[in-house]
């Protein structure tokens, strides 16, 4: 709707023209130059309510008794709203290609149709005016709406289709596709998501077997494999709430994620459907839950979010430790602050500055082995659990190893639980 407000009448809005055209020196101008309907009325587009500038321009023509016979063509846009309908119908053919619930109409005009409009809002001290490259969208808009019976959205349409209205060509483009879920890892050795091969750059070489990649395959990879196929994307991106570590897996409630479909050409997807493939595709590996749409906002708030976690750690002592020990060392953790510095194993890729961070929870149970321990712990976002057991040649402390005065070593180490509250 173009107002809210009520239609202005004809002769109400006739009144209301004569008072601006009284402040302008478009009288002058119309007896030089013959102005369409639409470019005549768009010099006072904002004059009225629910009225188009066709209807401007026929009004302001009669009162004046402006003849249109001074030229064949318009003056400002060489009758180019003539071509409206060509427009539509070239639109609406390219559209057939995608499937689409809401779409935005752009246009390009010949830079010295612009530079006429201008110059024209100068001369004719107009300040109620609407720039040509609106009216064409919103008229070409109106007859696409009818035509693929979807409606234009100003604020987050899916397509956008520009015509460029010199050389009769139309431009289509597609906006990504995002959907949530949540997804479990069930095995180790594979990575959230796809790491190009460092030796080739995603060339292929012996190192990577001509793949271009460090690893065989990723979280990613394989719920994006079954996505792209039915979406007929193009490319897409993986966000996560955070990664775990190659050798952990990720179980209990999953970590959430947002994978993003680049050029989708089927976007009205059946989520249950999707959500039995990929798991059929991966079974074993990955299982995705709680599939549904999402939006770009949410891929910015999951980026951003910092979660606290809780993890099972199975640790190698350095020797036999009994049951009152090992709980009186762990109790002393709970709801304690420790300093980590970038750990070694990543401070090549990371800075190296010293951060804060608290064990929020932590019980241990010893194993049937004489020197195993099991510990589950939540620790607040951020936390290097690894480096919280082993110490990281006290680069962590206080660590578990320091505080059974015995080294220790993670075994196993899987999130089982992300605290999203």
């Amino acid at each position: 709707m173009e107002h809210l407000l009520e239609k202005t009448a004809e002769k109400e809005l006739t009144a209301l023209l004569e008072q601006h055209i009284k402040n302008t020196k478009i009288e002058n101008i119309m007896k030089e130059r013959r102005l369409c309907d639409h470019c005549l009325g768009r010099l006072f587009a904002r004059v009225g309510y629910g009225v188009d500038n066709t209807t401007r321009g026929r009004l302001i023509r009669e009162h004046f008794d402006y003849s249109s016979e001074i030229s064949e063509k318009c003056w400002l846009c060489s009758d180019l709203f003539n071509e409206v309908e060509k427009f539509s119908e070239m639109i609406v053919e390219k559209l057939n290609d995608w499937e689409f619930n809401n779409f935005l109409i752009g246009c390009r005009i010949d830079i010295e149709i612009v530079e006429r409009e201008e110059s024209l809002w100068s001369e004719a001290a107009v300040e109620q005016f609407e720039p040509i490259k609106s009216e064409i969208n919103r008229e070409v808009g109106k007859l696409v709406e009818k035509r693929v019976g979807k409606e234009v959205n100003f604020e987050r349409p899916e397509v956008v289709a520009t015509i460029d209205t010199r050389y009769d060509d139309v431009e289509i483009q597609v906006a990504p596709l995002f959907i949530y879920g949540r997804y479990l890892k069930k095995i180790r050795g594979i990575p959230q998501t796809k790491w190009t091969c460092k030796h080739c750059l995603g060339k292929g070489c012996e190192l990577c077997n001509h793949t271009g990649k460090m690893y065989a395959e990723s979280v990613e990879e394989l719920i994006a494999k079954e996505v792209m196929e039915i979406t007929m994307g193009k490319g897409h991106s993986f966000h996560g709430m955070g990664r775990e570590d190659i050798d952990a897996k990720m179980l209990g409630n999953g970590r959430p994620f947002i994978i993003e479909i680049k050029t989708p050409i089927k976007r009205n997807i059946d989520y249950t459907s999707i959500q039995k493939r990929i798991n059929r595709s991966a079974e074993g590996k990955v299982e995705v839950m709680e599939l549904r749409s999402s939006d770009r906002r949410e891929v910015v708030a999951i980026k951003s979010v910092r979660c606290q976690k809780t993890y099972s750690v199975l640790v190698e002592l350095g020797k036999k430790v009994n049951k009152e020990k090992l709980n009186e060392v762990v109790k002393a953790f709970k709801g304690k602050e420790i300093a980590q510095q970038t750990p070694l194993r990543v401070v090549h890729r990371r800075a190296d500055k010293r951060r804060k961070r608290r064990i929020l929870d932590i019980k241990a149970e010893l194993t049937e082995m004489e020197n195993e321990a099991e510990l589950i712990i939540t620790a607040e976002a951020g936390t290097y659990i690894k480096e919280f057991v082993h110490g990281d040649e006290g680069r962590t402390r206080p660590s578990l190893a320091e505080g059974l005065g015995m080294k220790c070593e993670v075994k196993r180490l899987d999130v089982i639980k992300i605290h999203e509250e």
